[in-house]
């Protein structure tokens, strides 16, 4: 009944709001000016790269271009469901819904922060760092974003180290005009308010845009306050028609109420609640890059981007789990001390990209290379003693307990030659080289007023990656194949010991592995876009703790040796189906266009062999028997994902409903069923969401839109926590509301 009403709703409602508006002007004697109708295609999407673009090959690998002005979806609060509804094999966290960070992963790997990603912006990187820590803190707001680019794990040759691919969000461009200014101003559900600002355009040489974003609300759980704001300016000058040289800036800055995690009772008692009210969290953060794109011949061409990033993470909050109270102390008469944790994060580097084309017999051959150069620098100071009060204050009362400094450098080179043994058949063999080192410094805590600090050491490695795809290209349509290695380098969690007496590995090795693609995609009859593909993902050397002896003698304690500890495996298949009904019957004139969408995803994601072990008793009688989780699902993966919408676009007007179904998840390797008394752990049951977004056009310049998202009202949870934001399970955002009007001029 819930979806035959969803569909009604959004058909009664489309055609009351697209009647045509014909606005009668002053006559001129016998003319009637009638105003004109500004007409709304949405095209059909994802679209898929060329075989060469921006300087990069994309010739048989597995990729998707998201165009924004060819979705209806909620933009203002970066609705990640709505926005990657039509790729498929996408994992969303969605545990607050102030969309300040968009948490996707694919094919089963962890979307926490989009770590399993390298997360860009107009192509280089936003996160805190590639290699030592590689969380998205940071995203531009949807509104100012053209274009989202997605490439499989076949990116790893050209863009380096990752398991899911390369996720590139690419911004507004200036217009052609000396001067235009856009504005989009939103109202929603608990107190959304929003407004985007932008102008932008062209005199001769140079162009510009800037843009403005401003957001706020206090969120549908209590104690989820925020106010975030991003500011982004761009400017270029064209010097010759091969030549043009461009500088950006990005600054974001925002403070975010952390509600926290609940028990699973008072999840089900009440999902809206909070037992917190004294934690928060910020990121000021800042992105800046010079970009040089050239023609360096009629068959060369060069692009360099020098970039750096600053930025900050910081939060303060009563960080216990929800089972624990954040009450008065009666002795003190005061509520106990918060934890202070903040990073401090500065990295430059440059990278360039090249693509040389040369003939081999009738064929144009493209062989793409490049090389970059990176550093990044984190200083991280954690647990200390903060406030007693409510704000976000992030004033301590002494130093930090732990005050440790990382370093990444990186030197990397690429080489892929895409060979046209034929127009349509294409082999595209490539090699890519990197140079890691890594070290730690500094104080792990303070003991009786002692420092205790960490033995500096430096982790130094090279890495040599293949790999090689095909496309043969069927009219319209192509098969295509990858095969790419990858890795993952060891992060600043896994060479910092949660404890004094805990003990890294010092063979500590990366995670490494191989993604494989075999698919069929393209566009048939000119209305039905389409994408069929297997994937096969292998993921070795994970990392883990086990328990050992002191000493290797069992009448001691013990410790926690932290090692690599075995693979994981992630296959299945994936499928993406657009159809335009009424262009297929010829009747997009008369009735507009109707389209009907669908992804599915089936994803087998399971361990393979991972060591680990289970402890009993106390000493001197303390019994460690070893264990393996092979056969255990990946924490996080779903067995699978399914999206299905209908779009309906006519004159000026075009509504999307959709539905999303996932299944369910382990919150841990161990894959518990039942949650732990505190909500960290224990299965989390599969969920479907309806999401209902519309556009109206009026009067050339004017933009309505208005959307409900989780249409009927669906509880449910995507994520437990353990730590930040706040352990326990993390509720998803019930029915929430939104009205936008924008204008262009």
């Amino acid at each position: 009944m819930r979806l035959l009403f969803s569909f009604a709703f959004l058909l009664v409602f489309s055609v009351i709001v697209a009647q045509e508006n014909n606005v009668v002007l002053p006559k001129n004697d016998t003319i009637t000016r009638l105003a004109p109708i500004t007409l709304i295609v949405k095209q059909q999407t994802p679209e898929r790269f060329r075989e060469v673009e921006n300087n990069v090959l994309y010739s048989g690998k597995k990729n998707e271009v998201i165009r924004l002005a060819n979705l209806n979806a909620n933009f203002t609060t970066n609705n990640a469901r709505e926005v990657f509804s039509k790729v498929p094999g996408v994992s969303i966290w969605e545990n607050e819904g102030s969309g300040i960070q968009i948490n996707v992963g694919v094919r089963g790997l962890s979307p926490n922060r989009s770590w399993e990603l390298n997360t860009r912006q107009n192509g280089y990187d936003i996160s805190s760092d590639v290699f030592g820590y590689p969380e998205a803190y940071y995203n531009p707001p949807l509104e100012a974003v053209d274009a989202i680019q997605l490439v499989r794990g076949g990116a790893s040759l050209q863009f380096g180290s990752q398991f899911g691919g390369i996720l590139n969000y690419v911004l507004k461009t200036a217009s052609e005009k000396p001067f235009a200014f856009e504005t989009q101003n939103t109202l929603g559900s608990y107190g959304l308010m929003s407004s985007y600002n932008a102008i932008g355009g062209t005199k001769n040489k140079f162009s510009y845009y800037v843009y403005n974003h401003y957001r706020t609300g206090k969120g549908w759980r209590e104690n989820s306050a925020y106010d975030v704001r991003n500011s982004h300016a761009y400017f270029a000058y064209q010097f010759t028609p091969k030549t043009k040289l461009s500088l950006e800036y990005t600054n974001m800055d925002y403070e975010m109420q952390q509600a926290g995690g609940l028990t699973d009772q008072q999840f089900q008692d009440n999902p809206r609640q909070s037992l917190r009210k004294r934690n928060w969290f910020g990121t000021p953060w800042n992105l800046a890059a010079l970009i040089l794109d050239t023609k360096l011949a009629s068959n060369l061409t060069l692009n360099t981007k020098l970039f750096g990033l600053v930025g900050e993470r910081n939060s303060v909050g009563f960080t216990s789990t929800p089972n624990t109270i954040d009450a008065i102390n009666t002795t003190t008469n005061d509520y106990a001390n918060r934890q202070v944790d903040r990073d401090y994060y500065r990295n430059i580097g440059i990278e360039t990209r090249s693509i040389y084309t040369y003939q081999v017999g009738k064929q144009n051959q493209n062989l793409a290379f490049g090389a970059r150069l990176y550093r990044a620098k984190t200083n991280r100071k954690q647990q200390g003693k903060g406030t007693t009060g409510f704000e976000f204050d992030l004033k301590t009362e002494d130093r930090f307990s732990r005050d440790l400094d990382f370093q990444t450098d990186n030197i990397a080179f690429f080489a892929e030659n895409q060979f046209k043994v034929t127009s349509n058949l294409s082999i595209t063999p490539g090699i890519r080289y990197e140079q890691i080192k890594s070290s730690i410094d500094g104080r792990f805590s303070i003991t009786n007023g002692n420092d205790v600090n960490v033995i500096p050491e430096t982790l130094s490695r090279h890495k040599v990656l293949l790999g090689i795809g095909i496309e043969y290209k069927i009219k319209k349509t192509n098969l295509y194949t990858n095969f790419s290695q990858a890795f993952r380098p060891v992060l600043f969690s896994d060479i910092t010991p949660p404890s004094t007496t805990d003990v890294i590995d010092k063979d500590l090795k990366d995670a490494d592995g191989f993604n494989f693609d075999l698919g069929y995609r393209g566009n048939w009859l000119g209305w039905i876009n389409f994408d069929v593909s297997y994937f096969y993902l292998n993921y070795n050397n994970r990392i883990g703790s086990i328990r050992k002896f002191v000493n290797d003698d069992p009448t001691q304690n013990t410790y926690l040796f932290r090692t690599n500890l075995g693979t994981t495996v992630h296959k299945g298949f994936e499928s993406f189906l657009d159809l335009n009904l009424s262009k297929a019957v010829k009747l997009n004139q008369q009735i507009g266009d109707i389209q009907v969408f669908t992804t599915m995803s089936f994803i087998e994601a399971t361990y393979t062999d991972f060591k680990t072990t289970q402890v009993s008793g106390s000493a001197p009688n303390i019994v460690i028997k070893e264990v393996n989780l092979k056969g255990n699902r990946v924490e996080n993966a779903p067995r699978y994902i399914h999206n299905f919408g209908l779009t309906w676009s006519f004159k000026n007007f075009s509504s999307t409903l959709q539905n999303r179904r996932t299944g369910f998840v382990y919150s841990d390797a161990n894959n518990t069923e039942a949650p732990t008394a505190n909500g960290v752990t224990g299965k989390l049951e599969g969920y479907s969401v309806y999401d209902l977004s519309m556009e109206y056009r009026f009067l050339e310049k004017f933009t309505a839109r208005a959307g409900v998202n989780n249409l009927d009202n669906t509880i449910y949870a995507t994520r437990r926590a353990g730590g930040y934001p706040g352990p326990g399970i993390l509720p998803n955002d019930a029915r929430t509301f939104f009205l936008s009007i924008g204008v262009k001029l």
